[in-house]
């Protein structure tokens, strides 16, 4: 062994933060023969009024600031950890420890996704490395394979499931009958969901975690802005019964696709997939990602997505990474790799097929009426079904062949004309390969 030891400043000690400090506290013994040194928290930083409570927390040789600049200005210090959250803050912080020439690992998906080009070519410029495999599927690795071991292929779709929180709703209201109500209420219950879920509920947490696949995946920057996205809230049981009645499964989706000579297109919405893909079995608060490369075809990525534990592994991985390049004194060799510049294809110009569930009148030619709409506008039907026929009114069911978005709501807004209509009550979209 060197006889080294790597000092780590933690910037953060909340759910992730105490999580990291189990994880570097149970490893330290198996640091020296993993990395080829020894490796240790010297400093946390936290708010002024929560020191106490650190104090009590962590070990007594570990000095509890509450300052960043206690971290950025102690030349021992070679590696920081932010798992503080938050985006102006954690900027400033990671920014003056780069420019200290301390390489940085952080967890926060809201700033790698809106900044993380800043953050990267502050890296680059300060010689340093800047890691966050953390920032997506908590404790899947999915960073690191995209940059380096599919590093070989052309990936052409990243896909998947990246929202804990969401998939236990889905799982719940699929598997027990609850309602999106009694499922929320229920992950809040357990943790799952913050005393605010907007973020889960509405899509922006995965709307973040496709952006910075898609940038890495595609090579060319992908942001929070870029990315389509619709929530869970307006999906219902009624929903989840037609779909399994025609072999599907609802689940949240986040894809990012890249065709070649085409650009990128990039959403967040719940999909219909078929009931025998793998996505359709992963319940729970689990996530998986797919990756279809020309090399490699398809492989998947499984795991919790979220949690102290599991976010803190893919924290200290990078903790160690580092601290591996340091020992053969070599800092930035994984680089920012979004040399190209692909444009976004606006949601109207993506293909899908599409479900929607509609109430009409029940009499001869509605059928017909309806699927001329769909004609005149270059939409062709699937599949159909008719049922809960109650007086004059029906419901009816239909899915639709793989369309561009724009035709669809073309027929869409045509159909809202229509007198023998009396509701569309959902459109959601149907995963095609």
């Amino acid at each position: 062994m060197s006889g080294k030891v790597i000092k780590v400043g933690l910037m953060g000690l909340g759910t992730v933060g105490t999580g990291v400090y189990k994880v570097m506290e149970n490893q330290r013994s198996e640091f020296p023969h993993k990395i080829g040194a020894e490796m240790e928290i010297t400093k946390i930083l936290v708010r002024e009024n929560a020191m106490e409570d650190a104090k009590a927390r962590v070990r007594s040789d570990i000095q509890v600031v509450g300052s960043y600049e206690d971290i950025v200005n102690d030349p021992e210090i070679d590696i920081v950890v932010e798992v503080m959250g938050g985006i102006d803050f954690a900027k400033k912080c990671i920014l003056a420890c780069l420019n200290a020439g301390k390489s940085v690992v952080t967890a926060n998906k809201d700033l790698v996704a809106v900044h993380g080009r800043e953050l990267l070519d502050a890296a680059a410029a300060n010689g340093c490395d800047f890691l966050f495999e953390a920032s997506v599927a908590g404790a899947i690795p999915i960073i690191r394979p995209l940059k380096q071991c599919l590093a070989a292929n052309n990936i052409s779709e990243v896909m998947g499931i990246v929202n804990g929180t969401t998939n236990y709703i889905l799982t719940k209201m699929t598997l027990e009958g609850m309602t999106f109500e009694e499922a929320l209420a229920k992950a809040t219950e357990l943790g799952y969901a913050e005393a605010d879920p907007t973020a889960d509920i509405e899509g922006l947490d995965a709307a973040r975690k496709v952006a910075i696949m898609g940038s890495i995946a595609f090579n060319s920057r992908v942001v929070l802005d870029d990315v389509y996205v619709e929530g869970i809230t307006k999906l219902t049981a009624e929903d989840i019964s037609y779909a399994t009645e025609m072999g599907y499964t609802i689940k949240l989706l986040g894809v990012a696709r890249h065709a070649e000579g085409d650009g990128i297109e990039v959403r967040v919405h719940p999909m219909l997939i078929p009931s025998s893909h793998p996505l359709a079995t992963v319940n729970d608060s689990f996530n998986a990602v797919f990756v279809h490369g020309d090399a490699v075809d398809d492989v998947m990525f499984y795991g919790r997505g979220a949690g102290e534990l599991p976010t803190a592994s893919a924290v200290v991985g990078d903790v160690m990474d580092i601290a591996r390049n340091m020992m053969y004194n070599c800092k930035g060799r994984i680089h920012c790799s979004c040399y190209k510049d692909i444009p976004i294809k606006a949601i109207d110009d993506c293909r899908s097929s599409y479900f929607i569930r509609m109430q009409a009148m029940n009499r001869p030619g509605v059928l017909a009426a309806i699927s001329g709409v769909f004609g005149e506008n270059n939409v062709s039907i699937a599949q159909f079904i008719q049922k809960n026929a109650v007086d004059e009114e029906a419901e009816m069911v239909l899915i639709t062949e793989n369309v561009l978005e724009k035709d669809f709501r073309k027929a869409v807004d045509a159909l809202r004309e229509m007198p023998i209509l009396k509701e569309i009550s959902a459109i959601i979209r149907v995963y095609s390969a």
